[in-house]
């Protein structure tokens, strides 16, 4: 359900917010159907105790969340742009080696950005990673491995790719990982849990201004808030490609 929910456009979180926003408003008249206003206003003092305490407790969970959500969206953003820069230095030290090495390694690299794009990115929709930009990964690091140093000139050189190579390999895996989710199952729990039970315990209030009930909306756009961002490349709110696309772009490629 959770993944479904955070795999949906923006537009499907706001009718979402505005049905459930309709539902909580129209629980309190479902209630005062079976239990007077008069009987609902005699528990308000003991009621309003337990909401207070209940309230504090989850609006103090329900920020924190939404603090880490959105540190963890822009923890993505920084993935994104680690492993383009990776690949753009890449790029530019491979002019260093011998041909035909150096425009293999060039064509390999603009090969596994191109694969990002159309293979990496669909694949993570479905919380995986693909297996063929996994392959082109691995034949670019075969190409540097395999490169025969005669010289120091050489060997540095090589060095140099190798640890660019493994911190663009790095920010692909941190990519994957966030791509399948940043808030855990037991979280998405209690947040849905904590916005059942407060909601609901407002419907017990016996109060006449029923436009109190709109406490659900603020509620309830917290929670989408957290939706929203839970997977910052494929989610409502998505990380921009385009630091991979200026890097194809620099390499004389062309995006798709």
């Amino acid at each position: 359900m959770v993944f479904w929910l955070t795999s949906r456009p923006g537009w499907v979180l706001v009718l979402f917010l505005f049905i459930f926003t309709g539902l909580s408003m129209a629980g309190p008249f479902l209630v005062r159907r079976r239990i007077r206003l008069a009987h609902l206003r005699g528990n308000n003092e003991v009621a309003g105790f337990k909401f207070a305490v209940i309230g504090v407790l989850y609006a103090v969970l329900l920020a924190f969340v939404v603090i880490i959500s959105w540190e963890r969206y822009h923890d993505a953003e920084k993935a994104l742009v680690t492993e383009a820069g990776s690949a753009a230095t890449l790029y530019r030290l491979a002019g260093g080696l011998e041909e035909p090495t150096s425009a293999a390694v060039r064509a390999n690299l603009s090969a596994y950005l191109q694969s990002v794009l159309a293979d990496d990115w669909p694949a993570m929709v479905r919380g995986r990673s693909s297996a063929v930009t996994t392959q082109v990964l691995s034949d670019l690091y075969d190409k540097v491995i395999h490169y025969p140093t005669a010289n120091l000139h050489d060997s540095t050189m090589q060095a140099d790719l190798l640890a660019q190579l493994d911190q663009l390999t790095g920010a692909r895996r941190e990519r994957l990982v966030m791509g399948e989710g940043t808030v855990p199952k037991v979280i998405w729990f209690v947040l849905f849990l904590g916005a059942a039970l407060t909601i609901s315990f407002t419907f017990f209030f016996g109060t006449e201004n029923l436009i109190a009930q709109t406490l659900a909306a603020i509620i309830l756009s917290a929670v989408l808030v957290v939706i929203a961002l839970d997977r910052p490349y494929t989610g409502a709110v998505t990380v921009s490609k385009e630091p991979l696309r200026w890097v194809i772009e620099g390499m004389g490629g062309s995006a798709h």
